[in-house]
């Protein structure tokens, strides 16, 4: 055995001798000892339970079902060639079997607002026909869908019945949070009934752990499990901190490594969604990425951090701030900026209107700016369309790009041109293979850039179609006969 694991072979009392001897001889004589028996069982006592009676009324189970219709068996219909000529529906409408199912999940929610307001996952009540809420002292209500954002997992319900004065949960500011902090994880784990659980906050601004550009998690070591999610996560002064989503698991349990989207975010989606009816967020204009210790080295920063700015969209806030190409941010209204994702959230958190300050690097100084936070343009207008005619896109709903669109739908708030929102099932366009978030860029050898201009190319008679499209930034090409 290696000598640096033979010294640890020293049974414990004798090593704790050892040490208190060292501490007397060192010393001269031995420290007076302070600490006195409890006298009280208060003292000695030590416990959630007040914060938990304060919080977990507030927290909701939440049952979905929804209708799901299967094949009985796979057949001939299946085939990926009839289902790529005939549509999806192709089966149906020549008789196959099918049955109907009805699909049971399960979840939990936080009561924001008194008037039965509540927040949960998007992914809990996606696709439901029915939301049931069962409150903490058993009473079971219907609820409806206000509204759902997927790209932070946030759904917003309401209780349908006329209720008020219902238990909540106040949101604290999840800024304020430190790496050690004690929380608790209020849910419905397993369909078990209300669980609580304890841990501590094990990090902060956990950017890389989730399908989203705004994923700014809070790690948590609570136990969290299926059926926590949208569960609430709390601290000890009884505060909302965050909205319990996800995990780490190999086995689909606890492995001590939970997420929750914090609660700054929280609120800004149910502010968002109960006020517009849609979430419309903020945004910066411009466009980035991450400072390595590469670039740091070469820009004279004394450490990697920051963002990059590659990109900036003309008109936009960012660009009238005096934003430049080049320039590096290192904080956003006093909050530190470590990458994009960190950027794309303190500008998301931030009220729509308000004036912060942005810190900035530029040609080895550091400067101050004052950006104006606004929501993104909705140039061109979307000018939505079906596509009708002889040709091979008929039956494709098509619209202008705009940055407001573009993060509305998750995608590229750069990116120009019309873009193919939904396709008919069955249509020539489904036939010809056009899938939706395509982007349309030429068709016979004409650029296009507005809806305008795809409704003038396809009005002509053609004996061939040469059609180019962008799809998950590949480009692709076709030839189809008139």
């Amino acid at each position: 055995m290696p000598r640096s694991f033979v010294m640890f072979r020293l049974p414990i009392v004798a090593l704790a001798t050892v040490l208190a001897l060292s501490v007397i001889l060192s010393s001269g004589a031995a420290p007076a000892d302070t600490r006195q028996v409890p006298q009280s069982q208060e003292q000695v006592k030590l416990s959630y339970a007040p914060v938990v009676r304060q919080a977990a009324p507030a927290v909701v189970n939440i049952f979905t079902a929804k209708k799901v219709r299967q094949r009985r068996r796979p057949t001939l219909f299946d085939d990926p060639f009839f289902q790529r000529f005939f549509g999806g529906d192709f089966g149906l409408r020549f008789g196959q079997p099918q049955r109907e199912r009805v699909q049971r999940s399960l979840g939990s929610g936080v009561i924001v607002r008194p008037d039965g307001l509540i927040i949960t996952n998007q992914h809990v009540i996606e696709g439901a026909d029915e939301i049931k809420v069962v409150l903490h002292d058993r009473r079971e209500y219907e609820a409806r869908l206000v509204g759902a954002d997927d790209r932070t997992d946030l759904a917003v319900l309401r209780i349908q019945d006329n209720v008020q004065d219902l238990p909540t949960l106040d949101m604290a500011d999840s800024d304020s949070l430190q790496v050690g902090d004690l929380v608790l994880a209020i849910g419905n784990p397993f369909g078990v009934g209300q669980t609580v659980t304890s841990g501590i906050v094990s990090a902060l601004a956990r950017t890389q752990k989730g399908k989203s550009d705004l994923n700014f998690f809070i790690q948590t070591d609570a136990a969290i499990n299926p059926g926590n999610s949208g569960g609430a996560l709390v601290a000890l002064d009884g505060r909302l901190v965050g909205i319990n989503t996800a995990i780490y698991s190999k086995s689909g349990g606890s492995l001590g490594i939970g997420f929750a989207v914090p609660s700054n975010m929280v609120r800004a989606v149910v502010n968002g969604v109960v006020k517009d009816g849609r979430l419309v967020r903020p945004w910066l204009g411009a466009d980035g990425r991450m400072v390595t210790a590469d670039i740091a080295n070469s820009l004279g920063l004394d450490r990697p951090g920051g963002v990059i700015i590659e990109d900036i969209y003309p008109g936009s806030a960012a660009e009238r701030a005096g934003l430049r190409r080049g320039d590096i941010v290192l904080a956003l209204a006093g909050h530190e900026v470590r990458d994009m994702t960190a950027l794309k959230f303190r500008i998301t958190t931030t009220p729509m209107g308000e004036t912060v300050p942005l810190r900035i690097w530029r040609q080895g100084a550091f400067k101050a700016l004052r950006l104006e936070v606004e929501a993104p343009p909705e140039t061109p207008p979307r000018n939505q369309r079906e596509l009708g005619g002889r040709h091979p896109m008929t039956g494709a709903i098509v619209v202008n790009l705009s940055p407001a669109l573009g993060d509305e739908l998750g995608i590229d708030p750069f990116a120009k041109g019309v873009l193919v929102l939904r396709v008919r099932k069955g249509s020539p366009a489904q036939r010809a293979g056009l899938r939706p978030g395509d982007l349309m860029r030429r068709v016979n050898g004409k650029e296009i850039r507005l809806v305008r201009d795809l409704l003038a190319v396809f009005g002509r008679a053609e004996k061939a179609w040469d059609i180019t499209i962008m799809r998950q930034g590949r480009e692709l090409r076709d030839r189809f006969e008139g």
